[in-house]
């Protein structure tokens, strides 16, 4: 009877080491640390190429191959963060998370779902929201970018997520490489407001999509505008209350008056 007891608290205490060294990689700051972290942002990087080529190269003989390998990576990855994490139910409530959830599916039903797979590009936000890539660039003194970095890559997000809807809705008939660079023309035509007027997308869905492109474009330029030009502020959160904006040189928090260390770029 007491043999399950022994078998039972071995399989506890190696979930528990494996849970702590996850932590260390995912988490950490030693160069081995960083080292693993590097290698999971290039892997993110190469997905969410696939991603971008998946409309072009998805008629060939590999896809399904490529498509069920990156499935693999994505369903670890989920797996390792759950593992890694302090607090794994908040962290399946965030957003960033359902993205993944939903993005895997797409994957795992590529026949299924093929009319919502250019929403996988969401990935490219979900990576520029990670904790691990921000912690890599502010040891290079980039911390002061990251607001900028962010609304880059809100726009880059927004640009291949709707080129891919026009090419899944409007543009299949052109196959490949062609059909995709119709889509991202007049994605890009359509947001900067350029207008050419050559390549329209036909019916009241076509207008439609072209009215919230522009709407939702021009927000995103000015956005951008906004990160680029307006005073800097820091990413450093309160210990306190938690605020995360802060402006360089400061020596309180705004909001709780909570004494701060912010390091310099130069630390």
């Amino acid at each position: 009877m007491k043999a399950p007891d022994r078998d039972g608290a071995r399989d506890f205490s190696a979930l528990t080491r494996l849970r702590g060294t996850l932590r260390k990689l995912y988490h950490g700051r030693t160069p081995a640390a960083f080292r693993f972290q590097l290698v999971a942002i290039i892997i993110d990087l190469a997905i969410i190429a696939f991603f971008i080529a998946t409309p072009m190269i998805q008629e060939s003989p590999s896809f399904l191959w490529l498509d069920y390998s990156v499935a693999a990576l994505v369903a670890a990855d989920m797996i390792a963060r759950l593992l890694a994490s302090n607090d794994m139910l908040r962290l399946m409530k965030q957003p960033a998370s359902w993205v993944d959830a939903f993005i895997l599916l797409t994957l795992l039903m590529p026949s299924a779902l093929a009319n919502l797979g250019f929403l996988r590009i969401l990935r490219l936000w979900s990576l520029s929201r990670s904790g691990a890539l921000w912690r890599y660039l502010e040891m290079r003194g980039l911390r002061r970018w990251r607001e900028a970095s962010h609304a880059v890559i809100n726009l880059l997000t927004f640009l291949l997520v709707v080129t891919g809807f026009v090419y899944t809705f409007f543009f299949r008939t052109a196959a490949g490489l062609e059909g995709y660079v119709d889509a991202l023309y007049f994605t890009v035509a359509t947001v900067t407001t350029t207008g050419f007027g050559d390549i329209v997308l036909p019916g009241i869905a076509g207008k439609l999509t072209s009215i919230v492109t522009m709407i939702i474009g021009i927000s995103l330029f000015v956005r951008l505008a906004q990160a680029l030009f307006r005073p800097t502020k820091v990413f450093f959160p309160c210990p306190q209350c938690g605020l995360q904006r802060h402006e360089p040189d400061a020596v309180h928090c705004k909001a709780c008056g909570h004494l701060l260390n912010i390091p310099d770029d130069g630390d």
